[in-house]
């Protein structure tokens, strides 16, 4: 066999074995300002969340908006999505 087959192989095996990436909704360090708990099941008020949001990045907001605007990312975040979408709304 020849470098390129085994590289290729191994490329594809990679791809199909579903290797999950983490997104912005699952980083600690993006998510533990909206909760009151550092197990972060608690959302904060609706003031508190509008305020850590409009504290966050812009670069982050347009990537945690992303991801909730996604249905296969967002499913494990649903509740914090859905005051996402309510409190920060689509600007």
């Amino acid at each position: 066999m020849n470098f390129k087959t085994i590289f290729l192989g191994a490329m594809a095996l990679s791809m199909v074995s579903g290797v999950a990436l983490a997104g912005a909704l699952d980083e600690p360090d993006n998510m533990a300002p909206f909760f009151t708990d550092s197990s972060m099941k608690t959302m904060k008020s609706e003031a508190d969340f509008k305020a850590a949001w409009a504290s966050t990045a812009k670069d982050k907001q347009d990537m945690m908006m992303k991801e909730c605007q996604d249905a296969a990312m967002s499913k494990p975040h649903a509740e914090f999505c859905a005051n996402l979408m309510m409190y920060a709304g689509h600007k």
